[in-house]
């Protein structure tokens, strides 16, 4: 892969790697048009409606050594029923991939449709 995502992908262990492109696959299940944006640097890929981080981004797949973190850009703002969100900070929450199984969770696939669909009725052009 010459993409930014396969050589972020690259510098992790096959287990980091399988999690990475099943979290990538689920993502562009829920939202197939999804805009794509690689920050090597920071082991991040960011997904959306365009390609402005702050504005039309709705999650972003951060790699770790032993995990993927799925992040939800307005975490705050999204109905979490089954408590899978974590995180600090105002905004942003995330939920940590250990294990394929992880991404299988229906709660999981609802909380990026509703990412989706939060990111589009809060686009600035809209």
């Amino acid at each position: 892969m010459e993409d930014g995502f396969g050589e972020i992908l690259a510098r992790f262990d096959l287990d980091v790697q399988d999690l990475a492109v099943r979290a990538r696959s689920l993502i562009e299940d829920v939202y197939p048009d999804v805009v794509e944006v690689p920050w090597p640097r920071q082991n991040v890929v960011g997904y959306g409606v365009g390609p402005k981080k702050m504005s039309e981004h709705f999650c972003y797949i951060a790699f770790h050594n032993d995990h993927v973190n799925l992040g939800f850009n307005q975490g705050a703002e999204l109905p979490d029923p089954a408590g899978l969100l974590a995180g600090p900070g105002k905004t942003m929450r995330h939920t940590k991939i250990t294990e394929p199984g992880d991404l299988e969770e229906l709660a999981l696939r609802t909380l990026l449709e509703a990412a989706a669909a939060h990111r589009m009725a809060t686009r600035p052009d809209r």
